[in-house]
C-alpha cells in the first residue's frame, strides 16, 4: 500500500532539512516533494517533526543479554527486535576473537539472517573484530584468542559466511597483516583495531588497501605531535573512521575536535554495545570474560580496562548533539556515512527515491515518535 508522510521535515540528500512529504510504497521510497504533488489518502502527519533516515550501527556485539557471538538464532531475533524499536535500522553483527571453530559457527549463524526482513532492524553483514589483533592492545578481548594474520581461516570464514564479512579489523603491525590486507581488501573493507602501531606502519596498511579504524582512540596509541600514529594516518588517508559517543569512550572535546578534523563525510558513530545494552547493573560475559555494568560504564571485572559500551547508536547520536556536534552532521554521521563505510549506501542511508524505506519520525527534543524499517512500523510511542 502506498503511503505518505505529511507535513514533516525531510533530511534530503543534499544533507538538509526540507518541509516536504516522503512516499513510499512496498519498503522503498517513491517520491519526496511538495504537499501538491501528491494525492493519496493513507498519510501519517509528522506536525512539523524531523524525518531521518534510519540509523546504520556497523560495530555493535548485542545487546539485551544476547551477544551476536553466542551464535543462537533466538537471541538475534531478539536484538533485531531491540535494534528496531531503539532507532536502529541496518547493523552489522560484531564478532570477537574466538578460536576458529566457534568463529565459523558464528559467521554460518548470522550469514543466516543477513538481509532478512521482518525481525525489526535489517542485519547488513559481519564485521569482524578479530582475532588478527595484538594482544598489547587488547582491550577487552581476550589474548589468548588472538592469533596472527592467517589468510587461509579469513578466506574459509569468508565463505562459511555466504560473502557477507563487510569489515575486518586487524592490527597492522603484526607478523604478515600487509599481505593479508593487500590480499582481503578485494573481499571486504579493511580496518585498523586493537594496534601499536606507528604513523608509518599504519600508512602503509592504508596504501595496502586498509580503509577504516576501528573506535578511533581507544585500543591504540595517542595521538603525539611528533608522533600522530594511526589517528594521523587515517587524517591522511582513510576513507571513515569510527568514535563510540556513548560519553565514557571518548571526551566531548575530543569528539568536536574529531569532526572538525575528518570532516561531516568521514566520521561513522557506532555504539560498541554488549550484551549489558539495556539491561540493569550486574554482571555479563563478553569473548568469554566477565566485564562489571555500573551507572552506565562496562568495565572487565578482572583489570578494569573498558568493555565495549551498554549504550545504543540512537543515544550516541543524541550525544553527540549534546556535545556540539550540528544535528545535520550528526545525522549523517549515524547513517549515511556507516552505510557507505560497508558499501551498503546504494539501499540504506538516506532519504532518496529508489531506497529503503527505513526511517525514523523525531520531535524537537529528538525523541523517537516513529521507527519504520521497510515502510513497516517497528517502534516509536
Amino acid at each position: 500500500m502506498k503511503m505518505i508522510v505529511r507535513n514533516g521535515l525531510v533530511f534530503g540528500a543534499d544533507f538538509k532539512f526540507k518541509n516536504c512529504d516522503l512516499e513510499f510504497e512496498n519498503g522503498i521510497i517513491t517520491g519526496i516533494g511538495s504537499v501538491e504533488k501528491f494525492t493519496e489518502p493513507t498519510t501519517i502527519d509528522a506536525c512539523g517533526a524531523y524525518i531521518v533516515p534510519g540509523f546504520v550501527d556497523i560495530h555493535t556485539h548485542g545487546c539485551m543479554n544476547h551477544d551476536f557471538s553466542d551464535a543462537d538464532s533466538d537471541g538475534i531475533e531478539k536484538m533485531l527486535s531491540h535494534y528496531g524499536k531503539n532507532g536502529t535500522t541496518s547493523i552489522t553483527a560484531t564478532t570477537m576473537s574466538l578460536d576458529p571453530e566457534t568463529l565459523a559457527d558464528i559467521v554460518q549463524t548470522v550469514a543466516s539472517y543477513c538481509g532478512k526482513k521482518g525481525y525489526g532492524a535489517v542485519l547488513r553483514g559481519i564485521n569482524m573484530e578479530g582475532p588478527f589483533l595484538n594482544k598489547v592492545q587488547c582491550g577487552a578481548q581476550k589474548p589468548e584468542n588472538i592469533i596472527a594474520p592467517d589468510i587461509a581461516l579469513f578466506e574459509r570464514l569468508h565463505d562459511l559466511s555466504d560473502g557477507n564479512i563487510r569489515l575486518l579489523d586487524i592490527a597492522p603491525e603484526t607478523s604478515g597483516a600487509l599481505e593479508l590486507i593487500r590480499r582481503i581488501c578485494k573481499y571486504c573493507k579493511i580496518s585498523i583495531a586493537h594496534t601499536k602501531a606507528d604513523y608509518e606502519t599504519a600508512a602503509a596498511a592504508f596504501k595496502a588497501g586498509a580503509s577504516h579504524v576501528t573506535h578511533m582512540f581507544n585500543a591504540m596509541p595517542t595521538f603525539g605531535h611528533r608522533e600522530p600514529g594511526v589517528i594521523g594516518a587515517a587524517f591522511d588517508y582513510a576513507d571513515f573512521a569510527e568514535i563510540i559517543c556513548d560519553g565514557v569512550h571518548i571526551h566531548p572535546s575530543v569528539i568536536r575536535a574529531v569532526f572538525q578534523m575528518f570532516g561531516k563525510d568521514r566520521v561513522c558513530l557506532v555504539s560498541d554495545s554488549i550484551r549489558a545494552a539495556g539491561m540493569p547493573n550486574g554482571e555479563y560475559e563478553l569473548g568469554g570474560q566477565t566485564i562489571v555494568l555500573k551507572d552506565g560504564r562496562s568495565n572487565l571485572a578482572v583489570g578494569g580496562a573498558i568493555a565495549g559500551s551498554a549504550s545504543n547508536l540512537y543515544d550516541c547520536f543524541r550525544n553527540a548533539v549534546k556535545f556540539g556536534i550540528p544535528l545535520e552532521i550528526a545525522v549523517q554521521a549515524a547513517s549515511l556515512n556507516p552505510a557507505r563505510a560497508i558499501s551498503a549506501d546504494s539501499s540504506i542511508g538516506s532519504l532518496e527515491i529508489g531506497k529503503a524505506a527505513d526511517f525514523l519520525i523525531l520531535n524537537r527534543d529528538l525523541e523517537i515518535l516513529h521507527v519504520y524499517i521497510g515502510g513497516e512500523r517497528v517502534g516509536g510511542c
